[in-house]
């Protein structure tokens, strides 16, 4: 149980801190044993707006190098709509490996956060 807690302790703490402030958009990263994927939603409004998943890939590769594509590919997605400024909603994930590799790919696409 003390995983399990931990966990919704720390994603507690970051939704928290996201969601007090609904005005920016929201990146959201949700990773599964042999997928990621990433959505764009407004909170203001409760709608997602951009969304991409390793599923949609073509390349036959690593699961960093899965999450390094969707970051670029969300990226990509999110200019085309023009939204450059988002949040980075980590969930209760840590801030390494896949999910650190899709935010860096994302910044280089043209995200801030």
């Amino acid at each position: 149980m003390i995983i399990k807690n931990s966990k919704l302790r720390r994603q507690k703490r970051v939704r928290n801190k996201l969601l007090s402030n609904k005005s920016l958009l929201r990146l959201s990263v949700f990773k599964s044993n042999k997928h990621i994927l990433a959505q764009i939603i407004d909170d203001k409004h409760g709608k997602t707006l951009v969304f991409f998943d390793s599923q949609k890939l073509k390349e036959k590769v690593n699961k960093t190098e899965q999450a390094k594509l969707v970051g670029k590919k969300i990226a990509s997605l999110a200019l085309k709509q023009n939204i450059k400024k988002v949040k980075f909603d980590r969930g209760s994930y840590r801030y390494h490996g896949r999910v650190k590799a899709l935010a860096d790919s994302a910044r280089q696409g043209g995200l801030v956060f």
